[in-house]
Parts: C-alpha cells; sequence; structure tokens
C-alpha cells in the first residue's frame, strides 16, 4: 500500500512551492506514495502557473484519507497565507510564522500515525525568528515538538550515507568536539539509525580529521589521542567499524560499497563531498525521531524565487526516500 507523505511548503516566499509542484511532475511519484501538501492553496495555484506546468489541485482537510485524489495535488490548506500581501524573495515575519505552522501540522499528523513521513521544504533562519518562533531551524523545531533530545542527521546522496559528529558550531569548536567518548556514542547512534533504515549488520567507518589522517602524529595527534580510542572502544562492543579514515578518500571508498556510512567530524568535511558527487540529489534525513523526515538540502533561494527555474530534483529525491524508508517506521 503507498504511504501517506507529508510534504510541508517552506517558506512561501522562497522556492519551495516551486520545487514541490516540479517534484511532483516528475517520474513516478504518484505511484511510490500518496503526497499531501500541507501549506496553502492558493501558494501552490500560483507556483504551478509559475512554473508552467499542468497539475490538478484537490484541497484536503485533515479527513485526507477520505478526501485524497490520485495524480492530483492535494493541499491541506492552513489558510494563513493571504497571496496578496506574498512578497516572494523577501524575509517577512508571516512567512516565517505560517512555515512553522506547516511543520507544526506535519508532526502532529505523523505522531497520530496519519502520515508515514514528512518532506520539508526550506525554511529561513531570519523569518523564524521576526515570527517570533523559538526555534532556528527545522531539526530544533522537530526536536522541541516531538520531545526528543538530539536527533541525528545523516545525509544520502546515492549509496553514499553520512553522519556528522558536529554540525552548526565553528570549525575551532569542531576539533574540540572530537573525543573518544563523542567517537564512540555516534558510532553507536549511525549504527541504530543505518539498521533503522534497513541496512542489515552495516560497517561505518570514521573519517580522519588531519591530513592523511594525522600520519601518527606528524599533522595532529587527535587521531591517537581521541579517534582511534574510540574506534576501538566500538570494535570492543560489537560494532563494525573502522578508522581514522583519511577524508580524501573516505567518501570514495564508501561511494563504492566499502562502508554503509561514514562519519564526518564536523559540518563542511561530510556537506563538501555529498554537494560535490551530486548537489541536487542530496537529502537529510533526521533519524531518532518517532517518524521519518527528510529534507531537500538547500535554502529558500530568495533571490530566485518566482522564477520559475528552481530545480525540484532535490525536493524530488527528499520525497522518493521518505516513501522508501517509510516501510521500516
Amino acid at each position: 500500500m503507498k504511504p501517506f507523505i507529508g510534504i510541508t511548503m517552506g517558506d512561501p516566499a522562497g522556492v519551495g512551492p516551486e520545487v514541490i509542484a516540479k517534484a511532483l511532475t516528475m517520474t513516478e511519484m504518484f505511484d511510490i506514495c500518496k503526497p499531501v501538501i500541507i501549506g496553502s492553496y492558493e501558494v501552490m495555484k500560483e507556483a504551478i502557473k509559475i512554473c508552467g506546468l499542468e497539475l490538478t489541485l484537490n484541497i484536503v482537510s485533515d479527513s485526507f484519507d477520505l478526501e485524497y485524489e490520485d495524480k492530483s495535488v492535494n493541499v491541506l490548506d492552513l489558510g494563513n497565507i493571504d497571496l496578496k500581501d506574498l512578497v516572494r524573495g523577501r524575509i517577512s515575519e508571516k512567512c516565517g510564522r505560517a512555515a512553522y505552522q506547516y511543520v507544526e501540522r506535519a508532526v502532529s499528523l505523523a505522531m497520530d500515525g496519519r502520515i508515514k513521513a514528512v518532506a520539508t521544504a526550506p525554511v529561513n533562519k531570519e523569518a523564524l525568528k521576526l515570527a517570533g518562533v523559538p526555534y532556528i531551524g527545522h531539526t530544533e523545531m522537530l526536536q522541541g515538538l516531538t520531545g526528543v533530545e538530539d536527533p541525528l542527521t545523516m545525509f544520502q546522496v546515492d549509496s553514499l550515507r553520512i553522519f556528522f559528529l558536529s554540525r552548526h558550531v565553528s570549525l575551532r569548536k569542531a576539533c574540540d568536539f572530537v573525543s573518544s567518548d563523542k567517537v564512540f556514542e555516534t558510532v553507536v547512534r549511525s549504527h541504530k539509525a543505518l539498521v533503522r533504515l534497513g541496512v542489515e549488520d552495516p560497517v561505518i567507518a570514521v573519517a580522519a580529521l588531519n591530513p592523511h589522517g594525522g600520519e601518527h602524529g606528524m599533522f595532529g595527534e587527535e587521531e591517537m589521542e581521541h579517534i582511534e580510542p574510540g574506534v576501538n572502544r566500538a570494535r570492543r562492543a560489537g560494532y563494525k567499524v573502522e578508522g581514522p579514515v583519511p577524508a580524501d578518500s573516505v567518501f570514495y571508498f564508501a561511494l563504492q560499497g566499502k562502508y554503509d556510512g561514514v562519519i564526518s567530524l564536523y559540518h563542511d568535511q561530510g556537506h563538501i563531498a555529498a554537494k560535490m558527487h551530486d548537489f541536487e540529489k542530496t537529502v537529510s534525513i533526521t533519524n531518532g525521531l518517532p517518524f521519518l523526515r527528510t529534507s531537500v538540502d538547500h535554502g529558500t533561494a530568495y533571490d530566485i524565487a518566482g522564477m520559475g527555474i528552481a530545480s525540484g530534483t532535490s525536493m524530488y529525491e527528499a520525497i522518493r526516500l521518505a516513501a522508501d524508508y517509510s516501510r521500516y517506521y
């Protein structure tokens, strides 16, 4: 049976509505899931027009399982955006509040089991702040709304899966985050996430921090003092893990099938690897929630909002992976 996937529209002034509209026209989308957009009917109608697409819109209520029309763009309209006041490409308090309300409703539906997964279009942190939303982004919203203490982010592009030991901290602080305890903890959490996503007996690699894996202290001692002890502890606990593996090769090896997942030690180490392989197909997956959440890995792109030129590929991949992985939830 095809799963219901909730798609939050994101910031109405950004490219979210356009990339969703484009994604829903791509190959086999309606064959793999029942997408339900949580957002604004009027904004989606305008986005379809801007993109020059031919799609049928269907307004649904919270009883969308009874009102759903296959091959149509089904919209759960929250009625919180007036199209006359919408200025695309501009940070707005109203749009920040609306974007949060879409996520809030999606979480409620997912927690009630009404939808199997949530795929999110981008929000803008400044708009959220203007609206007084007490969270700086999607991960923090999901954490607060579900009560999950520390969700785990995973990037996926093709067969490459990347976890992060640290993310939104400075590079200087990220180096201080590298400890044997943190390495061990991230291996354990990554293993659990992979198993939940259907990967049997996963093999995980931990990226090195320094050039050439530190060369036994020649280029840094973090590998010897922190990473190797953390990896060895994980091995003794029964996990299949290798590392530290030099960062200039570990992601390539994972793409070749040697590893099921790679632990990146800081934000850009993993982001660069994924996006250089295929920027548009990179998808962010939030693990550890009561439900599955996927997301595009790009922002609101205010500079091109309303032009109909934003690519729907990442949104398509986010919805596709949500549908695929939802069978394990």
